[in-house]
């Protein structure tokens, strides 16, 4: 017969109030009667469907519309163009309405601005794109692939023509100026400076 001892026994609390308890996950056995199989663990509560009214909707989150940072160096702030000195200061009035209109221009002049220009500028660097996509694979690469495999065989036709008929004309003309000599001496080089004085 097997004993048991103290360290694996485990201590509950037993309340008998009439109160609702939160359900807490039992502890786990102790290791010498665990079993090798994985519990499940217990789901937690689904939470209502709806929405209570008395809990305002929060906003979704954006969408980030820049996931490479292509336009990284486009997030200016206003800290970054308007800054005032600690002694010479303006109203607070007057700096907290600058910091204002500098925004809400910033930020409305971008909304009509690409009201206006978004979507013709999109289509056009689409049909770009399109024409640029559409050049390369119907022409571009056909070309290269076409003049990869018939370009050794003009290369081929084109060394012969240069032996057989460049190449011993080439020879016959450097032999040909082989023999030509120049000679300069100081007598040329002093009349040569002379005429050059007059």
């Amino acid at each position: 017969m097997m004993m048991v001892s103290d360290d694996c026994l485990v201590e509950c609390k037993i309340d008998d109030s009439d109160e609702e308890q939160i359900s807490t996950p039992p502890p786990p056995p102790p290791p010498e009667f665990a079993s090798k199989a994985s519990t499940p663990t217990p789901k937690p509560p689904t939470p209502p469907a709806e929405p209570t009214p008395s809990t305002p909707s929060t906003p979704p989150c954006p969408i980030n519309r820049d996931p490479f940072g292509i336009n990284k160096h486009l997030k200016v702030e206003v800290s970054d163009v308007l800054a005032e000195p600690t002694t010479p200061y303006s109203i607070d009035a007057v700096w907290i309405y600058s910091l204002v209109g500098f925004e809400k221009t910033r930020i409305w002049t971008y909304r009509c601005l690409s009201l206006l220009f978004a979507v013709p500028l999109a289509f056009l660097c689409g049909f770009i794109l399109a024409l640029l996509a559409c050049l390369r694979v119907w022409f571009l690469v056909p070309c290269v692939q076409l003049s990869n495999t018939f370009l050794p065989c003009l290369r081929s036709v084109f060394i012969c023509a240069v032996n057989v008929f460049v190449a011993p004309f080439c020879m016959s003309l450097a032999l040909c100026c082989s023999q030509i000599s120049i000679l300069l001496s100081n007598k040329d080089f002093i009349h040569k400076r002379e005429k050059d004085t007059v």
